[in-house]
């Protein structure tokens, strides 16, 4: 054992982290991440101060602009921040909240009932994280200004008279800091979903969101008045497909100061969309809310099936799966001291909004129902469709273990790997039988398995389940996974880390790459959102001299391609050959370009913004050929190497 007795460990070793440093220090347990992804939670952890002053009552406006230079302007017109000392910290309350953890109005204060900004960490935070900060704070008629840098005091406050032109409201100029995260570029499509989303939950606030950064400054103006209504026509005007019945079944309640909201409509797709919101957070890990609105579905509908006939006594009923099949659904709740699991709000844990939400949906559904009875037999023959799908998906896994069980067996062509510790290994799906040979004989095989894919993937996008049961392709994967699908499905079974899938640098490629992609999102969907799904990217190009002297280069870009023509010299007697498929490079060349853990590119498959993919996969996968159209025709000059 190594001697460590030289180590000093005393009272001087304990390290207290005074103000803003701790965040600093470990800015992931406050935003999550450093990545892009954290970058644009800073807009929203200031844009939620602005949405808890419309919440409560004092603000219809926010402008979120997008400088150049990439630093971010946030303005509204709610009633400012108190400037006076503060009593207790003896500074001005402005400093107050973008100084010290912990500090606002959200906590019983009497300053909000309802705010998405619980935890008092949003201002102060994004001061910390910003290399700079610039405060213009208009209250009760006075203009107040400050200036931090990196959290700390660089131009104290100021009262700069009074501000005639802007009463009162917030104006917020911050610059993410570089040392601090990956890339500290925004991109506006990310910002503009979620403002979008903020005006759909918040039906009457205006929300601007301008891009002075290019030549024409581009601007969007979301503003909303049929709420959540209007935000799930939204999104199955997206989702390109059938509606089951014309109207949005819009349903609300109170209880004390909580309120439930819930709207809802069907269509003629198999998959469901149910997005939950508790204080405008997205709760994208659900909790009480969206417990209470699944088992209230299930209630109502089981109830009116049986009360009409629709079921019939010796009939089992219908399950949460099936009630669910094509349903796209808005539950949005706001309550005092709502109780989230973590600073990023991802579930939401109030006992009671179970109760509020689950009775909603018993009332106001059975009211819906009784008074549209042809809209609740086509919700009712959707259930009972999905229903007996899912009973023949059943009869099918057995008939399938019956073969050889989904879970044990391992499929023939599987070229397994040796070492068994899920963390270290990976499977690669490769297309063709050509390019699983070379896969084989180039991998690692110490960790590297291969399964080379046979017949035609299918479209799960247009199929249910127990169409998955029965596909030549699919059945390989699950087996070679082992963590099951559907009701089976077991991710502590999982036999591999890393799911790479490896095809073609072409269309029929993309094509494959879709195919997958939407069955892992539809049917394993947490092997994407635990990161196990990754996409290959062969090179597109092999460079090299005719001579034969010289290095072969590989190329991924057509731009890349010049680069490595042009160290090779150029001229004609370089060339440089378009790798269509897999199949032309050797076992060799297929190790050093697209496998190897030392050189090869790997692109982590995400569902951070899951409304996106399931917009994007019913787009590319659905019955409707008009819109693929558009999209392709629409996208054509970006389809050389498109990945989703």
């Amino acid at each position: 054992m190594e001697n460590n007795s030289h180590q000093v460990y005393d009272e001087n070793q304990i390290q207290v982290l005074e103000g803003l440093e701790a965040v600093r220090k470990r800015p992931g347990m406050y935003i999550g991440t450093t990545s892009i992804r954290g970058l644009h939670h800073l807009v929203y952890e200031i844009v939620d101060n602005s949405i808890d002053e419309a919440l409560a009552g004092f603000c219809d406006k926010i402008t979120v602009t997008i400088n150049k230079g990439d630093s971010i302007t946030v303005e509204d017109n709610g009633r400012g921040i108190p400037a006076a000392i503060h009593p207790k910290q003896g500074i001005p309350t402005p400093e107050v909240v973008y100084t010290i953890l912990h500090a606002g109005g959200k906590f019983g204060g009497g300053g909000y009932k309802i705010a998405g900004g619980l935890h008092g960490v949003g201002a102060s935070v994004v001061n910390a994280l910003s290399e700079w900060v610039e405060l213009d704070d208009c209250y009760e008629g006075r203009r107040y200004t400050e200036r931090f840098e990196r959290g700390k005091v660089a131009r104290p406050f100021h009262e700069e008279g009074e501000c005639p032109e802007r009463p009162h409201g917030v104006r917020v100029t911050f610059q993410p800091d570089p040392t601090i995260f990956e890339e500290t570029v925004f991109e506006y499509d990310i910002l503009a979903n979620r403002m979008r989303e903020q005006a759909f939950l918040n039906g009457g606030i205006r929300i601007v969101l301008r891009d002075e950064r290019g030549e024409e400054v581009v601007e969007n103006e979301y503003h909303f008045e049929g709420g959540i209504r209007t935000f799930v026509s939204y999104l199955n005007e997206n989702k390109h497909c059938e509606l089951i019945h014309p109207d949005v079944i819009y349903m609300r309640a109170e209880n004390g100061s909580s309120v439930a909201e819930i709207a809802l409509q069907y269509n003629d797709s198999y998959n469901p969309l149910i997005l939950t919101f508790a204080n405008n957070m997205n709760t994208i890990e659900g909790g009480t809310h969206e417990t209470g609105f699944k088992s209230g579905l299930t209630k109502v509908l089981n109830d009116y099936a049986r009360k009409n006939g629709i079921l019939k006594d010796s009939d089992k009923n219908l399950s949460g799966e099936d009630v669910q099949e094509g349903i796209c659904a808005i539950v949005s709740v706001k309550l005092e001291n709502a109780q989230f699991e973590s600073q990023t709000k991802a579930k939401l844990g109030n006992s009671d909004i179970r109760t509020l939400v689950d009775n909603t949906v018993r009332v106001k559904l059975a009211e819906y129902l009784e008074e549209n009875p042809a809209a609740a037999r086509a919700i009712l023959d959707k259930a009972l469709a999905a229903s007996r799908a899912r009973e023949a998906a059943r009869k099918a896994r057995e008939l399938t273990r019956r073969k050889g069980p989904l879970d044990s067996t391992l499929p023939g062509k599987l070229r397994d790997c040796n070492d068994k510790r899920v963390e270290f290994t990976e499977l690669y799906l490769v297309e063709g039988d050509s390019a699983g040979g070379s896969a084989t004989q180039g991998r690692n095989s110490k960790f590297q398995a291969i399964l080379p894919l046979r017949g035609k993937v299918l479209n799960v996008e247009k199929s249910r389940l127990d169409k998955v049961y029965s596909n030549l392709s699919l059945i390989p994967i699950i087996q070679a996974l082992g963590c099951g699908i559907g009701e089976d499905f077991d991710i502590s079974k999982l036999r591999y880390g890393k799911i790479i899938i490896m095809a073609d640098a072409d269309v029929d490629g993309s094509h494959i790459r879709i195919l997958l992609l939407t069955f892992f999102f539809r049917h394993m969907r947490q092997l994407i959102d635990d990161g196990h799904v990754y996409l290959a990217q062969p090179p597109l190009y092999r460079v090299y001299k005719r001579s034969g002297k010289g290095p072969e280069l590989y190329a991924f870009s057509d731009a890349e391609r010049d680069r490595c023509i042009a160290e090779l010299g150029g001229g004609p007697n370089v060339e440089a050959d378009r790798y269509k498929g897999l199949g032309e490079m050797d076992a060799e060349q297929l190790w050093e370009t697209t496998m190897d853990p030392e050189k090869r590119t790997l692109l982590k498959v995400t569902t951070e913004d899951a409304v996106a993919c399931d917009e994007m996969f019913s787009l590319l996968m659905g019955d409707k050929v008009e819109p693929r159209k558009e999209f392709i025709e629409a996208n054509a000059k970006f389809a050389e190497n498109l990945d989703i």
